[in-house]
């Protein structure tokens, strides 16, 4: 479900499951794009290992990203005005992770939304948490 003005949202309302493109090539070409490539961290697997990590992570602003694109799905006239991010754990290249989001509180004067955000991996463990603000059209 999409929705397009403030009346359309609900309290509580659990937004579609987000299922994003966790491979090690996306890291690595977001890496790239973002100027954290040259490391190994966020590009290789056996290089991330040689400097303790448990294998290539994806950078984090990267998992800010796969939070404001589920919420252009879900409300592709709505503006992100803030999202504000925890980073629990690593999301790790090549492992499944799933982005969720539920509406915390709707401001009907200031016309946004707040949205509880996460992100959890295949054992349903929370890596990166937070919320976001979005302004909607009243109408």
């Amino acid at each position: 479900m999409t929705v397009q003005v403030l009346g359309d949202v609900e309290f509580g309302y659990e937004l579609p499951e987000y299922h994003p493109d966790t491979s090690l090539e996306a890291s690595r070409s977001f890496a790239e794009a973002a100027g954290y490539a040259g490391g190994g961290r966020f590009e290789d697997h056996e290089l991330a290992r040689a400097q303790g990590l448990p294998g290539a992570l994806l950078p984090g602003i990267m998992g800010m990203g796969f939070f404001a694109s589920m919420i252009n799905k879900w409300a592709p006239r709505g503006r992100i005005t803030h999202i504000d991010t925890v980073f629990r754990a690593p999301v790790l290249a090549d492992h499944p992770h799933i982005a969720a989001a539920v509406v915390t509180d709707i401001d009907e004067d200031e016309a946004t939304v707040v949205l509880d955000l996460s992100i959890k991996n295949a054992q349903d463990e929370t890596r990166v948490f937070g919320t976001a603000t979005v302004v909607l059209p009243k109408d």
